[in-house]
């Protein structure tokens, strides 16, 4: 009689994993966009995340989009919405009225962020009159009302940034200036995240550092994004996607295996929430989820 097949391993990786999970949206542009963006919402917010974040476009140019789309979510679809605000292209008096109309709507939460130079600009300048850098905002943000407060971590240290030493003292600075959490930029290698959370700790960070994952459907566009926000691409994972590039059914399959390998791998160290950099694409990040055994109630 044959031995019975052991399905332990299968069991084990197939298990629901006891995970939250939060979004990134990026506000719409046309008419066209944001039904995708809705379309995506729709998808997504039955999963019960924990919070969704829409993004805030370079020198505020999306200043009146993101404010309509986080105040819709969450007055819509019962979930806690945060808006990312920037340093870029506004003074600190009109920053604090941007962060007064969030409170005055019912948004708690805010993603501080120094910004990307406006756009035909290389470098970052602090726009005279406003916020310098992050930090200044976050001390601002906390002046105007008890907001709850999301900063930026970059687990391969900030492009900009003198030396990962420097990096881990500007995100020092935040938290000690009143941020709650850190949300890192993306990354693919597990042990990227976990030698920098356990470098945090040395540096005296002891909040919460959320993982930002990234489903990767476009290799060279990736690789792009990479560089400028100070990400490495592995080698594993170009050989992954090598020849598939007339082939997007495959791609979307090969991506939701590595999210769903990454984060059970973060799982294993102990991380228990995760945030998605969902590019307004709901299907695979869906996708990603239930795997990973969240689902909608």
């Amino acid at each position: 009689m044959p031995a019975l097949l052991d399905l332990s391993v299968t069991q084990r990786a197939s298990a629901p994993l006891n995970i939250n999970v939060s979004f990134e949206f990026f506000p719409p542009k046309t008419d066209k966009m944001q039904e995708q963006l809705w379309a995506s919402i729709e998808r997504l917010t039955p999963l019960k995340p924990k919070f969704v974040s829409v993004t805030y476009g370079a020198g505020g140019t999306t200043r009146e989009r993101t404010h309509d789309t986080v105040v819709r979510i969450q007055n819509e679809k019962n979930v806690a919405a945060a808006a990312h605000l920037t340093c870029v292209g506004a003074t600190r008096e009109e920053v604090d009225e941007v962060a007064r109309r969030y409170w005055e709507a019912g948004i708690r939460h805010i993603v501080a962020l120094r910004g990307d130079p406006p756009e035909g600009e290389t470098s970052y300048k602090p726009h005279p009159g406003g916020y310098p850098f992050a930090v200044d905002l976050v001390a601002g943000l906390k002046r105007v009302a008890d907001f709850d407060i999301s900063v930026a971590a970059y687990p391969e240290c900030h492009p900009e940034a003198m030396n990962f030493e420097a990096d881990s003292d500007n995100l020092k600075r935040k938290i000690d200036a009143g941020a709650d959490r850190a949300i890192t930029n993306f990354f693919f290698d597990p042990a990227v995240f976990c030698r920098f959370r356990d470098q945090a700790v040395k540096a005296g960070i002891n909040t919460d550092i959320i993982p930002g994952l990234i489903p990767v459907t476009n290799i060279t566009q990736t690789e792009k994004m990479a560089v400028r926000c100070g990400a490495s691409v592995p080698d594993w994972l170009r050989e992954v996607f090598s020849g598939l590039d007339e082939d997007a059914e495959t791609r979307r399959l090969v991506s939701a295996t590595v999210v769903a390998e990454q984060v059970r791998a973060l799982v294993r160290e102990g991380v228990k929430d995760f945030h998605f950099y969902t590019l307004n694409r709901a299907d695979l990040t869906y996708t990603i989820c239930h795997i990973l055994g969240v689902r909608p109630s």
